[in-house]
């Protein structure tokens, strides 16, 4: 049975993953001047804003991971260790950010902190100051961006941790006499050690593979902005050549985080079941963690507050004052009523929960044979499933054009270019990483010794990992499921690629409002969107409660 999944495995990843990423490959090595000449030009730094652009690159993305885990794992502890008042909605309000649309997600941030924004306009007028003394541009503005929308990859896996850790190991460090600054640093830190290396990995490739955020605060110097130049220019094998190198440096960091975590193993014997919060006795530091609590929710949803406000404002009256100048319900009105405005909607929602049942499927079982299989290929696989997520969404998307143009076995012998599969197939190949990552952070605390228990007292393998692995795994397949289809709900630069206009889904819809700068219907529709991943949260987070102590039983005619 366990051959039979490395096999499926491999043909899924080579037809869907590895197979059309090849495309980029020989497309940079092509054509006239040799093989080598476009990597000649791109490391020729004198001539080309390519090393400053590659440094940018890094720069912000390795910036990204320190703030967004800073901010990720402090309010998975806030919210997961302790009771106060309210803890379930800041709980909730504090994974909404993941719902921000891509484009008018930056774009309300942009409206915040940027040049004419509310915040600079406000400040400017209190400080008697220019008027674009506090406006946020360039590195910074992309940064706060990053951070902002990329710690829910350290939120989740970090809180899907503490869900399952148990108390008892805290209250074993107590009775031994360890203090409470060595039982946070000797136990309940390294257990988290799991959720900070995937979600660095996670936030570095998302930050290498921005394009939106620099686009809009003015960065030039990334390599996404150089890639989108280059076929802007009709540069083809240069913007390859660009993907390949990007795509390289990301595999470069995957090396090293599996480097780092081999250097020890962080898990446990424990099935979750003696897991409790602590409650707060004490007033002051009950208010203490409340106000503190509320402040963070408030500050993270304040992009889609604004994005609220746009929506009830009329098209055109923005810009002039630190908020819009005139309101209407107009735009919520025609989005009710026009039967034609709720298909991107429905298309979108029907694309990113196909995408999820694959990626659920590739992500638990390549995260399942990496850490319980033993086989030659180990980091290939690994660096395979990660590659989707370091490419940027463009790339993503002409490689799936390139090997689906054509019939193909892994195309069950149809051309899928223009037709309704090509969308959910790119949010499947995109986001599976998301879901790998997920997984295998919590599989990572799992002690083999459970599973090989259940398969000694007469369990089949397949029995062992239904009833005992994959109840004790089910927050984090849940954690990464929900990045999934987020993340597809609001997929906009592989989707503008590969989408047809019979199947148009919501990034699009939105996008075609800017473009026509009614801010105020785009923004409508961005309500929407969040709403509908806001109530994926409570549903998710509901369940959860209703199995916060995952139990499992060996039951076996052998046995009884």
């Amino acid at each position: 049975m366990k051959r039979l999944v490395l096999v499926l495995l491999a043909l899924v990843l080579w037809g869907y993953v590895v197979g059309p990423m090849f495309a980029t490959f020989q497309q940079s090595i092509s054509g006239e001047g040799g093989a080598l000449r476009e990597y000649v030009r791109f490391f020729d730094f004198h001539k080309g804003a390519q090393g400053e652009a590659m440094i940018g690159s890094l720069l912000i993305s390795f910036a990204s991971v320190i703030t967004s885990g800073i901010v990720g794992v402090f309010l998975a502890v806030l919210l997961n260790r302790w009771d106060f008042p309210l803890k379930k909605f800041c709980r909730v309000m504090v994974l909404v950010p993941i719902a921000l649309p891509p484009l008018m997600g930056v774009e309300a941030f942009v409206l915040l902190y940027g040049v004419g924004g509310t915040f600079p306009q406000v400040l400017a007028q209190l400080f008697h100051a220019p008027p674009n003394t506090f406006a946020l541009t360039g590195m910074p503005g992309v940064l706060l961006v990053h951070t902002l929308t990329m710690y829910p990859y350290f939120y989740l896996t970090a809180a899907a941790l503490l869900a399952q850790s148990d108390d008892s190991l805290e209250e074993a460090a107590y009775s031994l006499g360890a203090s409470k600054t060595q039982t946070w640093t000797r136990i309940l830190l390294p257990m988290l050690t799991p959720a900070v290396v995937s979600g660095a990995l996670l936030t570095f490739m998302s930050s290498m593979a921005s394009y939106t955020a620099p686009l809009l605060f003015g960065v030039d110097q990334v390599m996404t902005t150089q890639i989108v130049n280059a076929k802007t220019n009709g540069d083809l094998r240069f913007a390859s050549v660009v993907s390949v190198m990007l795509a390289m440096i990301s595999i470069f960091f995957l090396v090293l985080i599996r480097i780092w975590e081999q250097r020890a193993i962080y898990r446990t014997q424990s099935k979750g079941g003696a897991r409790r919060r602590h409650r707060i006795t004490s007033p002051f530091a009950k208010a203490v963690v409340f106000v503190v609590a509320l402040l963070s929710t408030i500050f993270l949803m304040l992009p889609i507050a604004m994005i609220f406000v746009l929506a009830f404002s009329v098209n055109g009256s923005w810009r002039t004052a630190p908020l819009p100048s005139r309101y209407t319900t107009h735009n919520f009105v025609a989005l009710f009523s026009d039967p034609r405005s709720w298909e991107p909607i429905r298309n979108s929602i029907e694309m990113s929960a196909i995408a999820v049942i694959g990626t659920v499927l590739l992500g638990v079982a390549c995260a399942y044979v990496l850490a319980r299989m033993r086989f030659r290929g180990k980091a290939a696989v690994d660096i395979a499933m990660m590659l989707p997520w370091a490419l940027p969404g463009t790339v993503v998307a002409i490689n799936l054009i390139t090997a689906f143009a054509n019939a193909s076995v892994f195309s069950f012998g149809k051309v899928l270019i223009g037709t309704f599969a090509m969308v959910p197939l790119a949010y499947f190949v995109r986001f599976s990483p998301l879901v790998f990552r997920s997984t295998a952070a919590s599989l990572a605390q799992i002690d083999p010794a459970l599973e090989e228990a259940a398969r000694s007292l007469g369990g089949s393998w397949f029995y062992s990992f239904r009833r005992v692995v994959l109840p004790l795994l089910s927050r984090g397949i849940a954690a990464g499921a929900l990045l999934a289809f987020v993340n597809g709900a609001g997929e906009f630069v592989a989707t503008v690629l590969i989408y047809t206009p019979r199947y148009r889904p919501l990034s699009i819809a939105i996008n075609d409002e800017l473009y026509l700068a009614n801010y105020g219907t785009a923004a409508s529709f961005g309500v929407v969107q969040v709403l509908l991943v806001v109530a994926a949260i409570f549903v998710s987070d509901h369940m959860q409660e209703k199995d916060t102590s995952p139990q499992f039983e060996i039951r076996n005619s052998k046995l009884s």
